[in-house]
C-alpha cells in the first residue's frame, strides 16, 4: 500500500490547531469541526489525513465508514473516497469530498482550510 503524500499548496490554507498529536493514535479518527466544517481526521500509520464528514452522494456521515487501506467506504451506499485526497472512487457518489491538509507543529495537529 503507497503513501504519496497529497500535493496541497500549504501556503493556500488557513491552520488551526485541533489537538495534540499524541492524542491521535494509529488506526484511530477523530472527529471534529472547524470554522463551521463537519471534518474527520485519521491517523494511518503515522501519517495524518483529514477530509470532510459528508459524503457527497447524500450528505450523510463519512467518517463512521470502514476504511480499507487509504479508503473510506461511505457506510449509507457504499461510495468510496481516497480519504488521503478526497477523491471518489467508485458510485454512487460522482463528486469528490474535501481533503484538508494535515500538519504537526509544536506536537500538535493542525488541519488548513482554504483561504477565502
Amino acid at each position: 500500500m503507497s503513501n504519496p503524500a497529497p500535493a496541497f499548496d500549504l501556503s493556500q490554507y488557513r491552520f488551526f490547531a485541533v489537538v495534540p498529536a499524541a492524542e491521535l493514535g494509529s488506526g484511530e479518527r477523530l472527529f471534529l469541526e472547524v470554522e463551521g466544517n463537519p471534518i474527520v481526521m485519521f491517523n494511518i500509520a503515522g501519517n495524518f489525513y483529514a477530509i470532510g464528514d459528508v459524503c457527497t452522494h447524500d450528505d450523510g456521515p463519512l467518517g463512521d465508514g470502514e476504511l480499507d487501506g487509504y479508503q473510506i467506504i461511505c457506510p449509507r451506499h457504499g461510495a468510496r473516497f481516497d480519504l488521503r485526497t478526497g477523491k471518489v472512487l467508485t458510485f454512487p457518489a460522482v463528486i469528490d469530498a474535501p481533503a484538508y491538509p494535515v500538519r504537526v507543529t509544536d506536537e500538535m495537529l493542525e488541519i488548513g482550510l482554504p483561504k477565502e
